[in-house]
């Protein structure tokens, strides 16, 4: 093809390109998606991962360059281009109007994080990762999975032995090959909706900002292809693009001298719009960050917490006005915060939606800066809401704030003065690195002191910001370490640095500002190591060996480790172990259990998982891609739940030959159990988990510090049932209510008649037996489902459909409206309908009404499935459906007198007790026996089990069908199915970042643990939230210390008595000690009290026959001892608590 046609080409599509790129689905990876086009021939498949590889003159954003297998050659026949024949491209710049669709099974629960908005600011942007090290690769990861617009990935340097300590993309077999190139195909798996593409020359100010056009050709009977329109001598076709303009939003360095960095981020600085630039290293044990999101930037929210509300009591008409709120829940607003207020009654002016300003923020009331004398007289109701206002941030060059850096950001406050000497450590190896051209050599005293000569040169020429006093030690430390980048410290560093990516491309969450300097000292040996200890082996671990030595490396190679879990703490823990060579020896062995299967929705975090692992075991592929990092990793992965039911499995032994257990789960019950295990076998346990962007670390280390259990968090607030079913005030009330009344009509009911069913005599005589309310309910509901509620045709399922919502949202609100009319009164004279009840108000149906139409749509195809119907297609046909439910004849509804309403906020339940339950249950059994003869043999029925996360099922638009209407009744604002999804599911909000930085975190303490000898002080517990940021290390708490006579002991302690001792050598074995047993129980059974004169019959009895004998214990083969409780008093009669009591019998 000649290249006078390309332009004639180039200048034709120039003319019509807008006509035809219009927004379409958000293209994945290489696969183009659009709803015309999708019956196109093979032009269409799928591409190889390797055909995304961009060679090394690519000098766009995104552009992606590879091996072209298509048909380079294309027509010169204008009728070959049509507008189906165009791939729409969608045109994804910030802010744009026509944003891509959101996978919301895949980004649930990063959607609970970032909500709608800042995921489409995600998936706009464009960022640079320069430097594909450990660090540049967790950054990757990290934002890849957060779903981005596009990665380029820019490393001109090639994989060496020593990059496979901390990297989890290489493998031995890419030694030798460019970082960047070695990186595309295993990060593309990742997700194929983010276009990865790579630099590999060197990088220039101009390819930040490099516009690039791509125009999109259809070549019949071949693969797509682009042409990237640039310099014509760069003029190439290209596999994949999926944006029309492509620049970076971010850009993020690694391994730059401070000299390119001030050069680069000058020109981000200054470049409109500007480019937010970012600097992170990590250097051994040490790591800096630095952010510069140019002169003004926006934060639109700067917590990503919900805006703050409190529900209305009073206004007084004062200046300053006084609100109160009820007093079910504290308020959170604090002085200096705008408020907003809607529905008040009586003082309407503060009504008009104008932010106001708090002055005294207390926990149930708050002042106005706000004169409300000549205001009208508070009535009641009203809601006031915190108004989240935007922050602009003028950040400083990386020139400016080299010289003038500001308030560091700290993370120990036991290390305070620390960041001023980072500052300086690392400005002092960028100049030796500048003087030397290397890095300074591990254990060389020689390359330490001219470290340590260059900071104080440095520091003595820095003015008003010079330190009074360098650590020599500290300089030491951080020259040995230099060179290597350990995997735990880029673990926690990718996190920071890729939250700062999603702040600088979304303005959700407040930036770093702008300096963050970490260390983690203490991990070192607590023996001094030589420079034979740090001398490189030639193995994959030697950058890890520069720090720790090979002594450590040993122990690290030859531990014995269990994690529990394997979803998302857990495929992060599998890298990270894998990578620094735990379990990797010959005496080494890891055990993994999760008895959960992958989802789609693991996808956007769990990052060992792919789409083609959906359904299998989370253990056994988590394992199976961790021994791929690392090919010595010794694992065995279980699908067992660790509980007290699977002791079989992880028995006495399996507990005694660990050396330290790593927690990786996700609710508080099972931490509890494996805590109690560690304890109970005295085992090291390394806790820690995330909740959004906060996530905390917990080190609970033998001997030296409490147990996870010893503090706890308080429950949860949970609403009165009463406010639940009759006088919700939020939508969370709605939503409860709602994912109650789903599993009473689709699960619990249909179950309970499987359950007659299935043994019809064996029911009756329960519920007989029973004889209580909660019997006489279950038959009830029974009977109704059989009888009048029962459907035979999709017909009957859109009536019983739309009589269901006649009956919850109009007659039983038609009915508690009559029993409390608006204007009741209490006994006491107050208004019945105060806050924080509000006054509801019945729905009237009308199929015009897409919200009506939609739940009794979901409900009539969910009560088909529980009835076995077949749904025809025609029910998801508004007019169609709107007919069938116009022929549903709707009883007129009278309320009645009398009716009881719970409104006892501590009822426990809504069913009240009767002394003529038995005869009416009695009465229930017959005409339930009635029923089961009209059935047709083998009939049963399909309870629904609630999920949340399949869009298709109508599980969640039924839930939100029955909230949102309910939200009508009580004037209460109504939800998407995202966010009802989000309370009614329960979703645990969850990003990749968080999770990384937590791991990062616990193995930088698992080297303590595994070296052995570290004191508490020593060690860091963790609180850090990304989207403020705020980092809180401090030590953990020592156990609670117990004495008696010259013996102390802990929580952590256990007595052990060998020998198979009778009850008689048990009590003088604690008389030896001082201490007299009055009371001795196995489980909840008393073997001995002194009390009991028969007991002393029993003193000669072996403890394991009086087990079980009397207390029943079964003792299984594998059981070697059992446990006692003893309570003790010493001579003086005081009680003792001691440690529980193991007695071997075995």
């Amino acid at each position: 093809m000649s290249l006078i046609f390309l332009m004639g080409k180039v200048y034709w599509f120039l003319s019509s390109l807008f006509n035809y790129m219009l927004p379409s689905k958000r293209a994945a990876g290489r696969e183009v998606v659009d709803d015309e086009i999708h019956n196109t021939e093979p032009s269409l498949k799928k591409h190889q991962i390797d055909c995304l590889i961009s060679s090394s003159a690519t000098t766009g954003a995104a552009a992606t360059t590879g091996n072209n297998n298509g048909n380079n050659n294309i027509s010169n026949n204008n009728s070959h281009y049509s507008s189906s024949d165009i791939i729409k491209l969608p045109t994804m710049a910030l802010d744009d109007g026509n944003p891509p669709d959101i996978d919301e099974d895949l980004h649930s629960r990063q959607l609970a994080v970032y909500g709608r908005e800042t995921m489409r600011r995600l998936f706009a942007s464009n960022v640079l990762i320069s430097g594909v090290q450990g660090l540049g690769a967790e950054i990757a990861k990290n934002l890849i999975l957060a779903g981005v617009k596009s990665v380029t990935l820019h490393d001109v340097g090639t994989v060496e032995l020593w990059d496979l300590s901390s990297n989890f993309i290489f493998t031995e077999d890419d030694v030798g090959k460019n970082r960047a190139l070695a990186s595309v195909q295993k990060l593309q798996e990742l997700n194929n909706a983010v276009v990865i593409s790579t630099l590999t020359t060197k990088l220039t100010k101009e390819q930040l900002s490099n516009y690039q056009l791509l125009l999109a050709f259809a070549v019949h009977g071949e693969y797509l292809q682009y042409l990237v329109i640039g310099d014509p001598s760069d003029w190439q076709l290209v596999d994949n693009c999926d944006q029309i303009f492509e620049a970076y939003q971010a850009v993020v360095f690694t391994d730059i001298s401070l000299e390119k960095a001030t050069e680069f981020d000058d020109y981000c600085h200054n470049h409109q719009p500007p480019i937010s630039f970012i600097k992170a290293e990590v250097r051994g044990l040490f790591g800096s960050v630095f952010c510069d999101f140019g002169p003004e930037f926006t934060v639109f929210d700067v917590d990503g917490e919900e805006p703050h509300t409190g529900i209305i009591a009073s206004i007084s008409n004062d200046d300053p006005a006084l609100i109160s709120c009820v007093d079910d829940e504290r308020l959170e607003f604090q002085d200096g915060d705008l408020v907003v207020f809607s529905e008040v009654h009586g003082m309407t002016e503060l009504n008009d939606g104008k932010p106001r300003k708090v002055k005294n923020a207390r926990p149930y009331s708050l002042t106005l800066d706000e004169d409300t004398t000549n205001y009208g007289a508070y009535e009641k109701g009203g809601i006031v809401t915190q108004v989240k206002q935007p922050k602009v941030l003028n950040f400083k060059t990386l020139r400016e704030a080299l010289k003038d850096p500001g308030d560091f950001l700290l993370s120990d406050f036991s290390k305070f003065d620390r960041p001023p000497l980072l500052h300086l450590a690392f400005q002092a190896l960028d100049k030796f690195i500048c003087d030397f051209g290397r890095f300074p050599v591990a254990g060389s005293e020689e390359d330490a002191q001219k470290l340590i000569s260059v900071a104080s040169s440095i520091n003595e020429s820095s003015g008003d910001g010079r330190l009074e006093e360098i650590d020599p030690k500290l300089l030491r430390h951080f020259a040995f370490g230099a060179r290597a980048v350990l995997n735990p410290m880029a673990a926690m560093f990718g996190g920071i640095v890729g939250q700062e990516v999603v702040k600088a491309c979304s303005g959700k969450f407040h930036p770093l500002f702008q300096f963050f300097y970490f260390d983690s000292v203490e991990s070192l040996p607590t023996e001094p190591l030589d420079s034979t200890d740090v001398k490189p082996l030639n193995s994959r671990y030697d950058a890890q060996i520069s720090v720790f030595g090979s002594k450590l490396q040993k122990k690290l190679e030859d531990a014995k480790l269990f994690i529990v879990g394997s979803g998302a703490l857990g495929c992060e823990f599998l890298k990270n172990v894998a990578l620094m060579g735990v379990c990797c020896g010959n005496q080494g062995k890891l055990t993994i259990t999760d008895d959960d299967v992958i989802e789609k929705s693991n996808l956007s975090r769990q990052f060992l998982f792919r789409d083609w692992n959906i359904g299998q075991a989370k253990s056994t592929v988590a394992a199976s891609v961790a021994g791929s990092i690392n090919p010595c990793l010794n694992v065995e992965a279980l699908q067992n739940r660790a509980s007290p039911e699977t002791e079989n499995v992880f028995d006495d032994s399996f507990w005694e030959n660990l050396n330290v257990v790593i927690n990786a789960l996700d609710n508080v019950n099972a931490r509890l159990y494996i805590d109690q295990r560690c304890l109970y076998f005295q085992k090291p346990l390394l806790e820690s988990g995330t909740l959004g962007a906060k996530c905390n670390t917990q080190m609970v280390i033998t001997h030296l510090t409490e147990n996870y259990g010893a503090s706890r968090d308080p429950p949860e607030k949970q609403a009165p049932m009463c406010t639940v079913h009759s006088f919700p005030h939020n939508i969370d009330h709605c939503l409860t209510w709602a994912r109650s009344e789903f599993e009473g009509l689709l699960e619990k009911t249909p179950a309970e008649v499987n359950a007659y069913l299935s043994n019809p005599m064996e029911y009756t005589s329960a519920m007989k037996n029973a004889g209580d309310a909660q019997s006489r309910d279950n038959l009830e509901r029974v009977i109704e489902c059989l009888d009048k509620e029962r459907c035979e045709t999709f017909q009957d399922c859109i009536t019983w459909a739309r009589l269901k919502f006649e009956d919850y949202f109009a007659n039983r609100v038609k009915q508690l409206t009559f029993t409390f009319p608006e204007d009741a009164a209490t006994s006491n004279g107050a208004l019945f309908w105060s806050a924080p009840k509000r006054f509801p108000r019945p729905l009237q149906f009308s199929a015009d009404d897409l919200g009506h139409l939609h739940f009794v749509m979901a409900a009539s195809i969910l009560r088909a499935e529980t009835f076995g119907i077949p749904i025809p297609d025609w029910v998801k046909h508004a007019k169609k459906l709107a007919d069938a439910v116009n022929k549903v004849m709707v009883p007129d509804f009278e309320p009645k007198k009398g009716v009881k309403i719970v409104t006892d906020e501590k009822a426990t339940s809504l069913s009240t007790a009767s002394i003529d339950d038995a005869a009416v249950i009695n009465d229930l059994i017959m005409k339930l026996e009635e029923c089961q003869k009209r059935l047709l043999p083998g009939f049963k029925m399909n309870p629904i089990q609630f999920e949340k996360d399949d869009d298709t099922n109508y599980h969640m638009d039924m839930i939100a069908g029955f909230a949102n209407m309910r939200a009508r009744n009580y004037s209460i604002p109504e939800v998407d199915k995202l966010k009802a999804k989000f309370i009614a599911g329960r979703i645990i909000p969850a990003i990749a970042t968080s999770t990384a930085m937590a791991t990062g975190l616990v193995c930088l303490e698992l080297y303590k643990v595994l070296d052995g000898g570290h004191k508490v002080e020593d060690y860091r517990n963790t609180f850090a939230n990304l989207a403020l940021p705020l980092f809180s290390m401090a030590e953990p708490v020592p156990p609670k210390l117990f004495k008696h006579r010259d013996m102390s002991w802990t929580v952590w302690d256990r007595w052990i008595l060998k020998d198979n001792p009778t009850l008689r050598e048990l009590l003088q074995w604690l008389k030896d000690k001082g201490l007299n047993a009055y009371s001795i129980s196995y489980g909840s059974c008393l073997l001995y009290n002194s009390m009991f004169p028969r007991h002393r019959d029993r003193m000669d009895r072996r403890m394991v026959d009086l087990a079980r004998e009397v207390g029943k214990a079964e003792l299984p083969p594998y059981r070697r001892h059992l446990d006692v409780v003893v309570a003790c008093e010493d001579d003086d009669d005081n009680d003792i608590d001691i440690p529980q009591i193991s007695i071997y019998f075995r």
